[in-house]
């Protein structure tokens, strides 16, 4: 007698076994299932990029206030204690072989900040930093100690009576300082300041945003659909769970949003009218000290090159006051207040200084040389080191009074992600577990 298969064995007649598999996985709680184990996979994978993007854009925004804006400051002070403690001792030795006690200090001073500013430099970059700013470092770690050794030996052959002697070891130093020291402290600012410039750029980048945005957007039109696809299934308006995680959703996203446009709006304010004029006016402060350099080394060197004149008429056009010039510049950057009104201040007082320079240079042309030393070295109204101190002390309040704007409205947008990614993790389990509840009552309807 042949055995029969059961009925409930046997597919329907003329329907193959991968139909009934396909028309079981089509029910209502296999859909169910399927959506809950969706919707909380992508809740979570949702908060774990949102957290992500949120430590990305705070780390970045913390760099600028905690690491990249000191660094980069300790370079541009580095490179200007330099510049300015070559110039306090090239006058002081043309004053006469006693060194008047204010720039015996001044120039201390400067050697004891630049070596402050190195050494913090040195500590912060990494083994693996960029080859060229190791080798700029070690070239100033190495050639301060050799640049203050010939100061010294200058000043001591002075003192001795021995002017030429000493005028030779003061023009070695000079040359070690302008050919070793200031290019190589040159490039570590340019270094540090492109690390500012690239951790600025980190913290306003768009997207690590973006794909947050597009995968909220993404979660979202499935809640909607889910939560419209259920009200259609059960005749019930509202999904609580669903609601609430599609609640949840729409106000991290807008927190995120809110906290992302005021952190690069902060940081492009502080960038734009805080750290990119202080660089501009620190380079007129620099160009200011070359020239005063220029005519205190033409001086003491007395060999009619031409070289020095040349150069002041560069730098000067560089800069300025006039169109395209770096005091022009920083004007039109810094904001209205302290900085712009010492900036427009150094552009004011740097006209007679040149008027000073320029009669400098033509008593140099005519070998008055007793001439030109008082108005070098002299300390009266119309000297070159009375001009020159005004125009450094305005830059000088125009660069603190930018780094002030810079470092408030850095550390304001560094502080707009605050509690951001605790919250939108927090939110995402919520969001995963609303999703779990909300479709679970709809599940036990079917048991």
């Amino acid at each position: 007698m042949a055995l029969r298969t059961p009925s409930h064995a046997r597919p329907a007649s003329g329907q193959p076994p991968g139909a009934a598999r396909r028309r079981i996985a089509r029910t209502t709680p296999t859909r169910l299932r399927l959506l809950m184990i969706g919707l909380l996979l992508v809740s979570l994978a949702w908060g774990a990029v949102g957290a992500w993007a949120v430590s990305e854009h705070a780390s970045a925004a913390q760099d600028v206030v905690s690491t990249s804006e000191p660094l980069s400051l300790s370079a541009q002070q580095m490179y200007r204690s330099l510049s300015d403690a070559d110039v306090t001792a090239t006058t002081a030795f043309l004053s006469g072989p006693y060194e008047p006690l204010a720039a015996r200090q001044r120039y201390a001073a400067d050697i004891s900040q630049a070596a402050g500013d190195l050494s913090a430099l040195k500590n912060a970059a990494p083994a693996s930093s960029d080859p060229q700013l190791v080798a700029s470092l070690s070239a100033v770690s190495t050639g301060l100690p050799v640049y203050t050794g010939d100061v010294a030996e200058a000043q001591t052959e002075y003192a001795l009576g021995y002017l030429l002697t000493g005028g030779s070891f003061m023009q070695v130093a000079s040359e070690q300082m302008h050919l070793t020291l200031l290019p190589a402290a040159r490039t570590i600012y340019a270094q540090e300041n492109a690390g500012l410039t690239a951790a600025s750029a980190r913290a306003t980048g768009l997207p690590p945003i973006v794909v947050v945005l597009v995968l909220a957007l993404l979660i979202a039109a499935v809640l909607y659909r889910a939560q419209r696809w259920l009200w259609r299934r059960t005749h019930r308006v509202v999904n609580y769970g669903l609601a609430g995680a599609t609640a949840l959703l729409l106000a991290c996203t807008l927190w995120l949003v809110v906290a992302f446009a005021v952190a690069r709006a902060d940081l492009h304010q502080g960038a734009g009218h805080g750290s990119a004029p202080a660089e501009t006016l620190a380079q007129a402060a620099i160009d200011t000290q070359q020239i005063r350099g220029d005519e205190v080394l033409n001086l003491i060197s007395r060999s009619g090159d031409t070289t020095f004149v040349q150069d002041y008429a560069k730098v000067r056009g560089m800069l300025g006051p006039g169109p395209g010039t770096l005091l022009t510049g920083a004007i039109a950057a810094s904001p209205s207040g302290a900085g712009a009104q010492s900036a427009s201040a150094a552009a004011s007082d740097v006209q007679p200084w040149y008027a000073v320079n320029d009669q400098i240079y033509k008593l140099d042309s005519q070998a008055r040389y007793a001439a030109e030393t008082s108005l070098v070295t002299g300390t009266g109204a119309g000297s070159s080191a009375t001009g020159f101190g005004k125009v450094e002390t305005d830059l000088s309040r125009a660069i603190a009074a930018d780094q002030v704007i810079f470092h408030a409205n850095a550390t304001a947008g560094s502080s707009a992600f605050g509690g951001l990614e605790v919250a939108i993790i927090v939110a995402a389990v919520l969001m995963a577990l609303g999703c779990v509840w909300g479709l679970s009552l709809r599940l036990a309807e079917y048991r």
